[in-house]
């Protein structure tokens, strides 16, 4: 291993990809590689769509603007250098391009839990307040609280990028996995990571417990709301409008909870292999299927696409 001479260093670090699967890497990188286009394509589209059609500018479908976009910033992060290890062996990557890279995934994984809490928060205003909807989330609101959710990952996760960088390292430099993971790589030193440890369970509290709190609360309101209603066809119509959301929500906590109890209930029974390959489905999970799942559930993005696949000209003065 190659040190500095200064801060016990490595120049750069080796990601071994799936520990004990070596041999069937070529055949992991196939799904990996078609859920990474799927997502690429999906979530672009909607970002087209959003942008070009008139009827989608409206709250909702800019939180989902920026789920797109934290997803296609957060798959990027890992599976081109995981298909890259996959594909042609090139495992080595620079230390401070890994710290870079943990910088990313750790943000925008904290972005999409934030966007996610921000589309229940307006589910919550469009049932319970309908006729104030338009004047609470007005454009200006919309951008700072989405402003304020990218800063607050940002500034929760630039210390791990400073714990990380000041220890020493001396346990080698290979990091058993296919993306440079806050804790796999701090594992790599000889220094006490205990701070390491207590600030990432600390930020997953932070951001995660919060979000998924303002989800539970913003959802029981929904769910009262709606019980509330005396005709059937209108409880139906008013949930029917949450099912996209709570589809997102499942596939994004889904993976993260299990990645979450697993590391602290199951370490020694379930392999290091499968903690892996948690992992990155729980980033390439919700990229790829928050599209499909919009755009099937979403009656205004299915018709856009109807549209455009059967070539109506007057796209953006069409309104719904």
């Amino acid at each position: 291993m190659m040190l500095n001479q200064t801060g016990f260093s490595p120049a750069s670090f080796i990601l071994n990809g799936v520990p004990g699967l070596e041999d069937v890497h070529i055949w992991i990188s196939f799904p990996f590689c078609s859920m990474y286009l799927v997502a690429m394509i999906g979530n672009c589209g909607l970002l087209y769509l959003i942008h070009y059609e008139d009827s989608l500018h409206r709250p909702m479908y800019y939180f989902l603007a920026m789920l797109s976009l934290t997803d296609l910033v957060m798959c990027s992060s890992t599976i081109p250098k995981a298909l890259m290890i996959f594909w042609f062996r090139l495992k080595g990557i620079g230390f401070n391009e890994c710290l870079v890279q943990m910088f990313f995934i750790h943000t925008f994984t904290g972005m999409e839990s934030g966007v996610l809490m921000l589309m229940a928060l307006d589910r919550y205003v469009a049932i319970c307040y309908p006729l104030r909807y338009s004047t609470i989330l007005t454009n200006p609101v919309i951008a700072k609280v989405g402003l304020a959710t990218f800063l607050r990952g940002v500034i929760l996760i630039i210390p791990f990028t400073f714990l990380t960088k000041r220890l020493p390292y001396c346990k080698g430099n290979i990091i058993h996995h296919t993306f440079c993971d806050h804790m796999s790589v701090a594992k790599l030193s000889c220094g006490n990571v205990k701070v390491n440890a207590i600030y990432g369970l600390t930020v997953a509290l932070l951001i995660g417990g919060f979000d998924i709190l303002c989800i539970t609360i913003s959802y029981t309101m929904i769910l009262r709301a709606v019980v509330s209603l005396s005709s059937a066809d209108a409880r139906q119509k008013a949930f029917s409008t949450c099912t996209a959301h709570i589809c997102a929500i499942v596939f994004s906590y889904s993976p993260a909870f299990f990645s979450f109890f697993s590391h602290r209930f199951g370490g020694h029974t379930i392999p290091p292999s499968c903690h892996i390959l948690v992992a990155n489905i729980y980033l390439l999970l919700p990229p790829t299927m928050n599209p499909v799942v919009y755009g099937v559930k979403t009656k205004q993005i299915r018709d856009c696409v109807i549209r455009i696949v059967s070539g109506s000209k007057d796209t953006k003065s069409h309104k719904i």
